[in-house]
C-alpha cells in the first residue's frame, strides 16, 4: 500500500474533498451533448445488477437497424449534440444463436463489424462523432473501430476477482473479469485510442479496493496517456435483478470516492460522474471534486439507468454557476487530444473533430459562423460587473485565462473592454468611407484559407482568373471619390509576373488622377515581394512608394503572428519576423498601418495571445499602428476547411472575445478596435459595440475576398446603412478619414445618397500577356533588408 493510499483512506472527508477541490485544475465543467444509440440490448454477461441487457424476446430483432440509429443520430444533430454514444452488450453472439442468424442476415460476422457499419455511417451522414463502448476487445476489433470513432471506453468497474466469485455481481460474466478490461485498456492506449473509464461503488467492493482500481487506470494511462477521464459511478438497485435488494451506494461514499479519486489521480485527470445518479444531490458532486457531467440528451434517455432522466443543462449551469465554475460543451475526446489529432485520431475522424471543435478543443456553443446570416446566439449584458485589468497586467497566460472566460467571467470581460472603451474613445464609433479595389484573384503563394486566389496552387475556386487593368483601377477610384470616399484600399493576388515595379506603377496612376484621395495599399507580403524583385531594401521600396503616393499600408497577411500557425496556413509566405520587419520600416519612412488577426481555424488561444503580444511590441518600438482588427475566418469556400483541415471559424463568443481582449491587452498603445461587419454582420457588429470595439471599418464598395470565402454579407455598407447600425446600438457615428481624422465636409456630403456603381471591369488575366519569369521569389530565399 502506497504512503498515498494510506493517507486518503484515514483522511476525514471534508479535509479529503477540500484537497480535492483545491486540485481541479479549470474553471471550466464539462458535458458532453449526445444521442445514446443502445445498438443491441443482448449480452453474454449476466451481471447482478444490469437491465440493459436481456435475452433475446420473440417478434423482437436483436439488433437496432441502421436506418433507426441514423433517425437517432439526425434528432441528435438537429438539437445540438456532438457525440453520438453507442452501448450495446458484450459479444451477444458467442451465446445467442438469434444474435449469430441476425448478424449473418445483415452481412456481419459479429457485433464489432456491425457496430463499426453504423458508426461509419453516423460519423459519415449526421457528423455527429462517435464514442463506442462495445465491451471487451482485441487488438483486431480496436484497429477497427479506430477509423470511424472519436473515442471509446470501457469501465473496469473493479480490480476485485473476488466479485467474480459465484453469487457475486460478476458471477458468470467472463467479460467482467478484471484481468480482460484492464488488457482492453491497455491495448487502446497502444493504439492512441483516446479512452473512458472508471469504477463502479457499492457492489461489494471495499474502499481500498476502490484505490487499487482507480490506481491501475492511472498507471495505464501514465504509461500511454490515453485515459481522457474517470468515471465515479455509484450503484442503484434495480427491481427484477438479483441485487434488487442490495443497498444503494450511500452518497457520502460517493463523495469520499470521488474526491479519493481526484486526490490519487491528481489535477491533469478528467474525473466524471453521473449527476442523473445522483438526483438532486448533484451539486454537492463539484465538493468532491469532479471537472465533468458526462454525457447529457436532450433527445434519448439513459438506457443503462432508465429510471434515472437527466437533469436539463440549465440545471447543470446553474448549479455549476453558483460554485463559480462555468459550463462548457465538450466533444467525446477532451481538449488534449483535440490538440494532437495527428497522435489521437484516425485521418477519417479528424475533419469531423475540426468542423465541431472551438479553439480550446471543446464542442461549438453555438452554429454560428462567420459570413452567415444567422441570428446572434446571445446578446451581450450590458450591466454586467467589469473585470478590474489594465494592459500592463497582462501576460501571454493571462491573456489565455480570458480567451477561456465562458458564463459570466465572459461578461465581465466584455463589460471590462467596454468600459475602457468608454473612458478612451467615448461613444463615437467611427468608420470610413472606402473602396476596395482588387486588382488580381491570380497568386502564386498557396495559403490554406484563401478562396479568393486563382491558380494552379488553388481549389474549389470561384470565378475565372482577372487582372485589373491600370485604367480600371483608376476609373475605380474616381467613381470612389465621387461617391464621397476618402480612401482606396487596394491589395490582391501576387501574380508570378508581378514586380515592385506593378504596385508602384498602381501608386502612381492613381496619384495623378486623384491628388487628395488616400492610398491604403498592399500587405506586407505584397510590399516584401515587391521590394525583393526589385533588389532593394524595404526602407529604399517603402520610401519610393511613399514618394510616388502612397499614405498607408493595411495589416492583411497578418494572419496570426506565429510561426507554429503560419508553417500550417501559410507555410510559404511572410514570416512573424518578416510581417513585423515591413511594417517598422514602414512607420520609419513615415507610413502608418493597421494590424489584423485572423482567428478561428487551426490556431489556439496561445497563439492569440503571441499574436496580440508582438503587436503590443511592436507598437512601442514604433507607436505607427492606427489599429487592430480581428478578422474572423470565413471557411464556407475556403481549401483547407473543405480539405477537414480547419475548424468552422471562431464561435460567437471567441470572436466577441478575442476583440474584448485586444482592447484590454493593447491599451494605452493602440487605442482603436475595429470589427468587420462583413464577417460579422449588423446583429453581431451591435453586440462587439458592447465588448470593446469602437470602429467599424469601411463601407468597401467592393468585396470580394470574404465573398470568395462563402460570406452572404453584402459588398456595401453604405453611410446610412452604417450610421442606422450603430445608433441601433445606442452609439454615435462618425465618418472619418483612414488615420481618423475629419474627412472634407463635401466628401461627408457626397457619401450619402451615392449613385449606384458602374459594373467594374474584370477582364480575364490572359489578356494582359503577362509572363512568368523563371523564377519566383518567395519569403526565405531573399534577404531585403
Amino acid at each position: 500500500m502506497t504512503h498515498l493510499v494510506s493517507e486518503i483512506l484515514v483522511a476525514p472527508l471534508d479535509d479529503l474533498m477540500a484537497e480535492a477541490r483545491g486540485l481541479r485544475r479549470s474553471h471550466l465543467v464539462t458535458y458532453s451533448p449526445k444521442v445514446f444509440i443502445p445498438l443491441t440490448t443482448l449480452c453474454r454477461d449476466v451481471c447482478g445488477y444490469c437491465t440493459f441487457a436481456r435475452p433475446p424476446r420473440r417478434g423482437e430483432r436483436a439488433y437496432m437497424p441502421v436506418d433507426e440509429v441514423l433517425e437517432i443520430a439526425r434528432s441528435g444533430a438537429a438539437a445540438g449534440c456532438t457525440e453520438a454514444l453507442f452501448t450495446l452488450g458484450d459479444k451477444p453472439e458467442l451465446r445467442y444463436r438469434a444474435a449469430r442468424e441476425e448478424l449473418a442476415d445483415l452481412g456481419f460476422g459479429s457485433t464489432i463489424e456491425y457496430l463499426a457499419y453504423c458508426a461509419g455511417r453516423v460519423l459519415d451522414e449526421t457528423g455527429l462523432l462517435p464514442h463506442l463502448n462495445p465491451g471487451v476487445m482485441s487488438r483486431q476489433e480496436l484497429e477497427l473501430l479506430r477509423p470511424v470513432s472519436a473515442s471509446m471506453g470501457i469501465m473496469l468497474e473493479t480490480v476485485s476477482d473476488r466479485l467474480s466469485e459465484k453469487g457475486g455481481p460478476h458471477w458468470a460474466s467472463p467479460d467482467k473479469a478484471p484481468a480482460v478490461r484492464l488488457e482492453t485498456i491497455r491495448l487502446a492506449g497502444e493504439l492512441a485510442i483516446p479512452f473512458t473509464s472508471g469504477i463502479l461503488i457499492g457492489i461489494g467492493e471495499t474502499r481500498l479496493e476502490r484505490l487499487e482500481a482507480l490506481s491501475a487506470l492511472r498507471d495505464l494511462g501514465e504509461e500511454h496517456g490515453h485515459v481522457g477521464e474517470v468515471i465515479v459511478q455509484n450503484f442503484r438497485a434495480k427491481p427484477g435483478t438479483r441485487m434488487a435488494e442490495h443497498p444503494d451506494a450511500a452518497f457520502d461514499e460517493q463523495l469520499w470516492t470521488i474526491a479519493a479519486a481526484r486526490v490519487l489521480l491528481g489535477s491533469g485527470w478528467h474525473l466524471q460522474a453521473p449527476p442523473n445518479l445522483a438526483y438532486d444531490n448533484f451539486p454537492l458532486l463539484l465538493d468532491a471534486g469532479i471537472d465533468d457531467w458526462g454525457g447529457v440528451s436532450p433527445v434519448t434517455i439513459d438506457h443503462v439507468n432508465p429510471e434515472a432522466p437527466w437533469p436539463e443543462v440549465e440545471r447543470l449551469r446553474e448549479a455549476t454557476a453558483a460554485r463559480g465554475l462555468a459550463l462548457a460543451p465538450r466533444l467525446p475526446l477532451y481538449p488534449e487530444y483535440v490538440a494532437d489529432l495527428d497522435r489521437w485520431v484516425d485521418p477519417a475522424v479528424r475533419p469531423g473533430v475540426r468542423r465541431a471543435s472551438d479553439a480550446l478543443g471543446l464542442a461549438r456553443e453555438d452554429r454560428w459562423a462567420p459570413g452567415e446570416p444567422v441570428t446572434v446566439p446571445f446578446l451581450v449584458r450590458r450591466d454586467a460587473l467589469p473585470l478590474e485589468l489594465t494592459g500592463d497586467d497582462l501576460g501571454p497566460a493571462e491573456l489565455v485565462r480570458l480567451f477561456e472566460a465562458r458564463g459570466s467571467e465572459r461578461e465581465r470581460v466584455f463589460a471590462a473592454a467596454d468600459r475602457l472603451r468608454r473612458e478612451v474613445c467615448g461613444d463615437e464609433v467611427t468608420y470610413v468611407v472606402t473602396r476596395n479595389i482588387q486588382y488580381t484573384n491570380v497568386c502564386y503563394f498557396k495559403c490554406g484559407f484563401c478562396a479568393f486566389s486563382k491558380g494552379k496552387l488553388a481549389e474549389n475556386l470561384r470565378g475565372p482568373a482577372f487582372l485589373v487593368p491600370l485604367d480600371e483601377i483608376v476609373r475605380r477610384s474616381e467613381e470612389a471619390w465621387e461617391r464621397g470616399a476618402t480612401e482606396v484600399c487596394l491589395q490582391g493576388g501576387i501574380h508570378p509576373a508581378f514586380t515592385g515595379d506593378y504596385y508602384a506603377a498602381v501608386v502612381s496612376a492613381i496619384r495623378a488622377t486623384l491628388p487628395d484621395i488616400h492610398i491604403h495599399a498592399f500587405s506586407a507580403l505584397e510590399v516584401w515581394q515587391g521590394a525583393a524583385t526589385l533588389g532593394l531594401s524595404l526602407d529604399e521600396y517603402l520610401a519610393r512608394l511613399r514618394d510616388l503616393g502612397l499614405d498607408s499600408l493595411p495589416g492583411t497577411a497578418a494572419e496570426i503572428l506565429d510561426d507554429e500557425v503560419r508553417a500550417l496556413i501559410c507555410p510559404d509566405k511572410v514570416s512573424t519576423d518578416q510581417w513585423l520587419e515591413v511594417h517598422d520600416a514602414a512607420h520609419r519612412v513615415g507610413l502608418r498601418s493597421n494590424v489584423t488577426m485572423m482567428m478561428g481555424h487551426v490556431e489556439r488561444p496561445a497563439h492569440w495571445a503571441n499574436h496580440i503580444l508582438r503587436t503590443r511590441e511592436q507598437q512601442l518600438r514604433s507607436g505607427g499602428f492606427t489599429e487592430f482588427v480581428p478578422l474572423p475566418f470565413v471557411p464556407m469556400e475556403a481549401p483547407m476547411f473543405l480539405k477537414g483541415l480547419a475548424r468552422r471559424g471562431p464561435t460567437f463568443g471567441e470572436a466577441l472575445l478575442v476583440h474584448a481582449v485586444a482592447r484590454l491587452a493593447l491599451h494605452p498603445v493602440i487605442t482603436n478596435i475595429q470589427v468587420s461587419w462583413v464577417k460579422i454582420g449588423p446583429d453581431g457588429v451591435r453586440q462587439a459595440l458592447a465588448a470593446g470595439v469602437n470602429d467599424l471599418g469601411g463601407t468597401l464598395m467592393n468585396e470580394s475576398i470574404s465573398r470568395a470565402a462563402g460570406s452572404e454579407w453584402g459588398q456595401e455598407l453604405r453611410p446610412d446603412q452604417m450610421e442606422a447600425v450603430i445608433r441601433s446600438a445606442g452609439r454615435v457615428p462618425r465618418q472619418r478619414t483612414t488615420t481618423y481624422g475629419t474627412p472634407p465636409a463635401e466628401q461627408v456630403e457626397r457619401s450619402f445618397g451615392a449613385a449606384p456603381l458602374s459594373e467594374p471591369l474584370n477582364p480575364p488575366v490572359r489578356e494582359a500577356g503577362l509572363r512568368r519569369p523563371a523564377r519566383l521569389i518567395r519569403p526565405g530565399l531573399v534577404t531585403t533588408s
